[in-house]
């Protein structure tokens, strides 16, 4: 994994999901297989570069309960981030952003519950996902 400094103004949009959550790890996943122009870069919530950046945008760093998109130096979270995510999938994925048609109190309730439940319907990992060497340089620790 890359431990190199990053320098938001020059860096590709990175998304932070929370690392010990299978359902976060298989978003990562279906990120990578289907985002065409490999723009992305990954970091877990839990490792020091994202903390570090949760600390500097006043965000929380110890209870994860959104993935967060940091794109053009803003911080975007919940259904926000994954619509945002979302529109730079390849088709027909992409076309989830007709959620953006959806009010963002009710976009972000559905959100909330489903991230509120993800551990006792997906059940989580005791250490950090880590990725297939093949995509190992897209993510930061």
């Amino acid at each position: 994994m890359s431990n190199m400094k990053q320098n938001e103004k020059s860096t590709p949009p990175i998304i932070f999901f929370d690392g010990i959550c299978n359902l976060c790890s298989g978003v990562v996943m279906f990120v990578l297989k289907n985002e065409p122009k490999h723009q992305f870069q990954f970091a877990a919530l839990q490792s020091p570069f994202a903390q570090s950046v949760l600390a500097k945008y006043t965000l929380p760093t110890t209870h994860f309960n959104s993935f967060i998109l940091l794109q053009n130096n803003k911080v975007y979270t919940k259904s926000t981030a994954a619509l945002k995510v979302a529109a730079a999938l390849k088709f027909p994925f992409n076309l989830l952003t007709v959620g953006w048609i959806i009010p963002t109190f009710i976009r972000d309730s559905i959100y909330q519950y489903i991230a509120a439940n993800r551990y006792r319907w997906f059940g989580k990992k005791t250490a950090c996902f880590l990725p297939d060497k093949k995509w190992e340089n897209r993510f930061i620790t």
